[in-house]
């Protein structure tokens, strides 16, 4: 295995944990404003991503340090072409972060559900646009034979790329509500059972939908850099377990199907794409490959010791915040949102 190819693996890597991760985090946000209608059954729902939210953001800050540094023509690319998307992503996310911290500096109900709101807000965009953004990578969009792009905003929102935001948007909110399930005690855990048994039907028939699509929009299964093995089965297995294993009371098994759902999702995807990291719909030729996009050799190995040795201390460093707040919130909890 060269050192693209590993830089390949290692940002499919760092895409799977913060889909994972944040994905429960965005889907509580989105369901906060309709899962819980007073204050204390709100607070109590923001507790429970509280002191994860922000370390879950930084897989995506080092994904696109990692892409930067090692496909340093797929970031320029990428960003330049998605950038209108990208801006309405970080004004979201800016918006996300702010309803946190400035959310309990009031106690009028007006103020705390604005803030509600736009923790919603804030939550809704990035999981709807990366939806689209992962569509548009394997779909393909105008690039030209100098790596730039052709196309504008509008050219993001075809229909393929807007089914790929709903399956997002339905498999975050199935695993934040699942999440909620494992997390809070009394009604609001029988709530957030309810409401993941409510999307994941809906989840099940977007995804797979999706992927039907998929033979249609995009030359993923025609031309096989890589064959994905069973990694498509066990995506769709994992995510009909989920509400198998939710109708037996069994949250924790189906918070890791949906867990499996999103990391071989992501799996297929970056198979589906090597040795390609954007295609073009002009000309396949002019696709961008972990080849015509990489930095030096040189610059590859230096990242790769970097990695090797700071990669695991955050792992366990985060894999420890994990344990310390491992307990479920209820509404009789000291409460810090």
């Amino acid at each position: 295995m060269d050192l693209n190819t590993l830089w390949f693996i290692l940002i499919a890597v760092l895409f799977i944990g913060f889909f994972f991760l944040e994905g429960f985090d965005y889907g509580v946000g989105i369901l906060l404003p309709f899962i819980a209608k007073d204050d204390r059954s709100r607070r109590t729902v923001i507790n429970t991503i509280g002191p994860f939210w922000d370390g879950n953001e930084v897989w995506l800050l080092t994904a696109g340090g990692a892409m930067f540094a090692a496909f340093p023509h797929w970031y320029a690319t990428m960003f330049s072409g998605f950038y209108l998307a990208l801006v309405l992503m970080l004004l979201a996310l800016i918006v996300r972060g702010v309803a946190f911290e400035f959310r309990s500096k009031d106690k009028h109900p007006k103020w705390r559900a604005a803030w509600d709101w736009m923790l919603f807000i804030g939550s809704f965009v990035p999981a709807l646009l990366w939806g689209v953004a992962m569509a548009n990578l394997i779909r393909g969009v105008p690039i030209d034979e100098n790596m730039h792009y052709l196309g504008g905003f509008f050219n993001l929102l075809n229909p393929y790329a807007l089914l790929g935001g709903l399956a997002t948007l339905s498999l975050f909110m199935l695993h934040g509500a699942i999440f909620l399930n494992l997390k809070t005690t009394g009604e609001m855990e029988e709530k957030a059972r309810s409401y993941a048994l409510k999307i994941g039907s809906v989840t099940t028939v977007l995804v797979f939908a999706f992927v039907i699509a998929g033979y249609y929009a995009t030359d993923m299964f025609s031309r096989l850099g890589v064959n994905p093995g069973i990694s498509p089965i066990i995506a769709g297995a994992a995510l009909l377990l989920s509400g198998w294993f939710l109708k037996k009371r069994r949250s924790g098994w189906a918070f890791v199907m949906t867990g499996l759902t999103i990391a071989f999702s992501t799996i297929t995807i970056f198979i589906g794409l090597y040795p390609r990291v954007m295609v073009s719909s002009l000309n396949d030729a002019w696709s961008l490959t972990i080849y015509n996009a990489s930095s030096t050799p040189y610059t590859l190995k230096v990242m790769s010791i970097i990695a090797l040795i700071f990669v695991p201390i955050v792992l366990l460093y985060q894999g420890w915040t994990y344990w310390v707040f491992r307990k479920r919130v209820s509404q009789d909890s000291k409460l810090q949102y």
